[in-house]
C-alpha cells in the first residue's frame, strides 16, 4: 500500500455537516458495531465542482484527455451524506462522506454500482471513476454496465477531515545508515508530533478505521437503494475491500483487489519486514541483469560480483558521502540503495548512474544522470487554486496507527532497524527504518477478516515490494477468492496496462473467475 512522503501543511480544522445521507425518520437505536443501521439513509445531491485546465493538469489529466474528462464529468452526479462518527452511537455526531456517481452508459444491461478506491490510506477516490476510464478502452468498459462510484473515505478530501500541521508520515529522508542517536532523535520527533496530532481531536481521529470506512460504504449502498455493490480497490483499497467483504458478504456482487495487502496489515513491523526483504530479492534480479551486460556497465560478470561491487559502493557512500559541487545535499549509501532498488522499467537508467558513481569524486560536479536521479523525489508542486485534496497525511497516520499493534517503544524499533540492515545489506539503507506510531495516543482497534465464498478476484504483482506477492496468497487463504498474477514490479498497475485491464473488464462483465496472468508494465511499454 502506498506510504506517501507528503507532509500535512493545512491548518487544523474539522468540517462536519448535518446534511447528506442522514437517517430518515427517527434515529435508530444503538446497534452492534458490525450491523447495518435500521433506518434508510438518504443522499443530498449537489452541483459538481468545476475544474480549470490548471487543476486537471495537476491531477495528471493530459490535454488530449480533457474534453473526454469534461464529457464524463457532465454526466457525473455529486453527492454528500452524513454517517455516524461512531457506529456504536449512531444517534450521536455525524460526519460527511463525499462521493461521485458516473452513471452506466448501457442502462438496459446495468449491473449496479461499482465502488472504487485508489489506496493510501489517505488517498482520495472522488475522481477515480473518470481517471480510470481515461486510462484505456478496457477500463472505459467498466462504465458500460456499472455506475462507477468514486468516494473520499472519512478523513479525506471533500469528506469530513482533520489536518495536523507538520505531521510526518515516517522517518526523515536518509543519505545512509543512521546511528542509534540519529534514530532516537527521529523517533522522539515522531513521538512528539504523533502525540500532538492524536490529541488534537481524538473523538474524530479515533474513528478513522478501516471497519468504519467499510460501514460508510454499506451506508452509501443502502442510500443508493442498491441490494448489492461491486468494488475495485488498489493497495490500501484492498484492505478496505477485504474488510468490507468480511463485514457485509451478502451485499457484495463482484470484487477485484489489486496489489493486495497482507491479512496482517495491522502489524506494521511485519509489513515493513516483508517489503524490505522483497526489495533485496528484487536487487538479486537486477544484479543478474547487470552481470549479463558487464561489457556495458562494468559492475561484474556474475550476479555475485555485481552484488559485491554495489555493496562496496553503498558502504563507501555511508562512510564518506559524496558532496558534489552542484548538489546542495550530500549523497551517501542511501542513494546507492535507491538506485539498487529500481524496478525493471528503470534498470537502464539506474545502471548508468551506478556505473558513473564508481568514479565519482567529492568536490566535483555530479556525474551524468546523478542530479536527475537524486532529485526524482523532490518536493511536490503546490496545487493550483480549486484543486481537490488528493491525499491527507493526517488520515494516513490515523488509519495506520489506530490499527497497528506492533511495538512502539524505541528499543524494539532500533532492533528491527538493525535486523533489516543485516537482512537487506544492499537496499536496507532505503527500506530498513519503517514509519512508526510512537506517541500515538489513541487505542488500537483491530479489524476482522472472514472467509466467504462470494465472487472475488485478487491480483498480485510478482516482483513488487510495497505489497509483496506472497501476501495475495495469504489473503486468499484468509478470505477466499481467485488469484490473478501480474508479472511486473509495479504497484497497482493492473488497470494501467490495456492487456491486463481486459481481464478486469471481463471479470466485472461476466463474473467468471480468472486465475490467469498478464505481463503488466514492462520496459519499453
Amino acid at each position: 500500500m502506498k506510504l506517501s512522503k507528503r507532509n500535512g501543511a493545512a491548518a487544523l480544522g474539522l468540517a462536519l455537516s448535518a446534511t447528506g445521507f442522514g437517517l430518515a425518520g427517527t434515529a435508530s437505536a444503538a446497534q452492534d458495531a458490525n450491523s447495518q443501521a435500521s433506518a434508510t439513509p438518504v443522499v443530498t445531491w449537489q452541483a459538481c465542482p468545476q475544474y480549470s485546465d490548471d487543476v486537471l493538469g495537476f491531477l495528471g489529466i493530459q490535454p488530449k484527455d480533457r474534453a473526454a474528462f469534461r464529457a464524463m464529468w457532465a454526466r457525473t452526479d455529486c453527492g454528500t451524506g452524513s454517517v455516524p462518527l461512531d457506529y456504536r452511537h449512531p444517534e450521536g455526531q455525524h460526519v460527511t462522506i463525499a462521493f461521485t456517481r458516473l452513471r452506466a452508459k448501457d442502462q438496459a444491461h446495468r449491473q449496479g454500482i461499482l465502488f472504487m478506491n485508489p489506496g493510501g490510506p489517505g488517498g482520495s477516490g472522488y475522481l477515480m471513476p473518470e481517471q480510470v476510464a481515461l486510462q484505456n478502452s478496457a477500463d472505459a468498459q467498466l462504465n458500460d454496465q456499472y455506475d462507477l462510484i468514486g468516494f473520499d473515505p472519512r478523513g479525506i478530501g471533500y469528506s469530513s477531515s482533520h489536518d495536523c500541521s507538520g505531521l510526518q508520515g515516517g522517518p526523515p529522508p536518509q543519505s545512509g545508515q543512521m546511528t542509534k542517536a540519529q534514530v532516537k532523535q527521529a523517533y522522539d520527533q515522531s513521538a512528539k508530533t504523533n502525540t500532538a496530532c492524536s490529541s488534537s481531536d481524538p473523538a474524530f481521529l479515533g474513528q478513522l478505521t478501516t471497519a468504519n470506512a467499510a460501514r460508510d460504504l454499506d451506508q452509501l449502498r443502502r442510500a443508493l437503494h442498491e441490494r448489492q455493490a461491486s468494488y475495485f480497490g488498489v493497495s490500501w483499497g484492498t484492505q478496505l475491500g477485504a474488510v468490507y467483504r468480511s463485514m457485509f458478504p451478502a451485499t457484495i456482487h463482484r470484487m477485484w483487489l489489486d496489489s493486495v495487502v497482507s491479512p496482517r496489515a495491522y502489524d506494521l513491523a511485519y509489513r515493513m519486514d516483508d517489503s524490505a526483504q522483497a526489495m533485496e530479492q528484487d536487487f538479486a534480479l537486477f544484479a543478474a541483469w547487470l552481470a549479463q551486460r558487464d561489457d556495458v556497465y562494468g559492475l561484474g560478470d556474475t550476479a555475485q560480483a555485481v552484488t559485491a561491487r554495489v555493496l562496496a559502493l553503498r558502504e563507501q557512500g555511508d562512510a564518506h558521502p559524496w558532496q558534489f559541487s552542484d548538489l546542495a545535499s550530500p549523497l551517501g549509501g542511501g542513494f546507492i540503495a535507491f538506485l539498487a532498488s529500481s524496478q525493471n522499467t528503470g534498470w537502464e537508467q539506474a545502471a548508468a548512474v551506478l556505473k558513473n558513481m564508481t568514479t565519482a569524486v567529492s568536490g566535483q560536479s555530479a556525474p551524468p544522470g546523478v542530479k536527475a536521479a537524486a532529485n526524482s523525489n523532490g518536493p511536490l508542486p503546490q496545487p493550483p487554486s480549486g484543486a481537490p485534496q488528493a491525499f491527507n497525511p493526517t488520515a494516513q497516520q490515523a488509519y495506520l496507527c489506530n490499527e497497528d499493534d506492533s511495538p512502539r517503544a524505541f528499543e524494539p524499533l532500533w532492533d528491527e532497524y538493525q535486523r533489516n540492515l543485516r537482512q537487506a545489506p544492499v537496499t536496507g539503507d532505503l527500506s530498513a527504518l519503517r514509519p512508526t506510531c510512537a506517541g500515538w495516543t489513541l487505542p488500537v482497534r483491530h479489524f476482522t477478516l472472514r472467509y466467504s465464498s462470494g465472487s472475488l478476484e485478487m491480483s498480485g504483482h510478482r516482483y513488487e515490494t510495497l505489497t509483496p506477492y506472497p501476501w495475495v496468497r495469504q489473503m486468499q487463504d484468509t478470505i477466499g477468492g481467485t488469484v490473478f498474477t501480474v508479472d511486473d514490479f509495479r504497484h497497482g498497475s493492473l488497470a494501467q496496462v490495456p492487456v491486463c485491464a481486459t481481464h478486469l473488464a471481463a471479470y466485472f462483465e461476466t463474473g467468471a473467475a480468472d486465475s490467469g496472468s498478464c505481463p503488466g508494465l514492462q520496459p519499453g511499454a
